[in-house]
């Protein structure tokens, strides 16, 4: 099983893995940033919502910065306005079928002046907003939808959160090679919200990227090809 396993992440790495591609946020299309356009682009180069990305590829060391928003990730010049409770959809290029997984979602408050020359560094200002991980032992997980066309995921932006600027990290851990580590892929991405109306609620239960995921989480260290129940790394889910 391993040896044809450890074959089918061969296959998966020169096939082809994934990022969030374009958004409707607040009603609006947003194109996000294009790892193999944005960079040639010269002085016409778009601005984005989202942060850079390299390109398609994973993180695999949980302890490095580059497991918050992608490695050489920077921030957006954008926010997209959106209101609190509201549901955004995130459009993936089509995610491989051989990569198993859960998708996670945070949010961080950026500063009064807004996201787009501020990065949190390791201080811990992320809360998990929506998770999915594996339905009993079956083979059906939160990844599986992102592996057939259209490939959207939805997300609610918490309605009693206070409103202003935020930074969303959004992540597939994929665990088709997690039986050691390392070996999960991390495929995280970011963007920028400018979220209004809501409440007043600062949420608790921080954590910061890197320091929310350890190698040695039952999360991260998974053998995915065996029955077994699976638990979703990092904190419990922010709830109003």
């Amino acid at each position: 099983m391993k040896v044809l396993a450890t074959l089918l992440a061969s296959v998966g790495l020169v096939a082809a893995h994934g990022y969030v591609d374009n958004a409707t946020i607040g009603g609006q299309y947003y194109q996000f940033y294009q790892p193999y356009m944005d960079p040639y682009m010269g002085n016409n180069k778009p601005q984005r919502v989202s942060r850079s990305i390299p390109g398609n590829g994973p993180v695999e060391n949980v302890d490095s910065i580059d497991v918050q928003c992608n490695a050489g990730s920077a921030p957006a010049p954008l926010h997209a306005p959106a209101a609190a409770g509201s549901t955004v959809t995130l459009h993936w290029t089509l995610w491989p079928d051989s990569h198993m997984g859960p998708v996670i979602t945070y949010m961080a408050r950026c500063p009064d002046s807004g996201c787009q020359n501020w990065s949190p560094g390791t201080s811990a200002v992320w809360f998990k907003i929506k998770q999915g991980g594996r339905e009993g032992t079956s083979n059906n997980w939160a990844a599986t939808p992102l592996m057939k066309s259209p490939a959207t995921y939805q997300y609610t932006i918490p309605s009693c959160i206070r409103p202003g600027y935020y930074l969303v990290r959004h992540e597939i851990i994929a665990l088709h090679a997690a039986w050691a580590y390392p070996g999960a892929q991390f495929y995280p991405g970011c963007h920028q919200l400018q979220v209004t109306g809501g409440g007043s609620t600062n949420p608790t239960n921080l954590v910061s990227f890197p320091g929310a995921y350890k190698s040695t989480d039952p999360g991260v260290t998974y053998d995915a090809y065996k029955a077994q129940a699976y638990t979703i790394p990092g904190p419990a889910v922010f709830t109003c």
